[in-house]
């Protein structure tokens, strides 16, 4: 996961998660320009999607496979959290739920998907 905003409360990256990201990588080739970097994932890629004019990752498509097979098909926002196992048990505290546990995620931080109380789904990420 990469992405240009690393502040609190930010949004710092966003992606989806589809069953066949192959074809839909270029689907936004065409459609909103962006290129597209493969991103190994042992035995197929997923991708980063990297903006023409500055030539950075701006966003992610991803297969529904393995580690990403429970994770609901719609853009996913990635909204950054000073401590993420304080922000879950907020999540639950105040009416919302965990709908994919604690991910760890090496390198980069660790995240979890929510859902709010108006079943909006989200994710909450915790950079290193």
């Amino acid at each position: 996961m990469s992405g240009n905003n690393n502040e609190t409360g930010s949004i710092g990256w966003i992606d989806l998660t589809i069953d066949n990201a192959e074809e839909l990588k270029y689907f936004y080739s065409e459609v909103v320009g962006w290129k597209s970097e493969n991103v190994s994932m042992g035995n197929y890629n997923d991708f980063n999607m990297i903006s023409p004019s500055t030539g950075n990752p701006v966003a992610g498509i991803c297969n529904k496979r393995g580690g990403n097979l429970n994770i609901p098909s719609q853009w996913m926002v990635y909204i950054i959290v000073e401590n993420l196992e304080e922000s879950i048990k907020k999540c639950t505290e105040f009416g919302g739920k965990v709908v994919l546990e604690l991910k760890d995620m090496g390198d980069y931080g660790k995240y979890c998907i929510i859902q709010d109380p108006a079943n909006a789904v989200c994710a909450l990420f915790e950079k290193k």
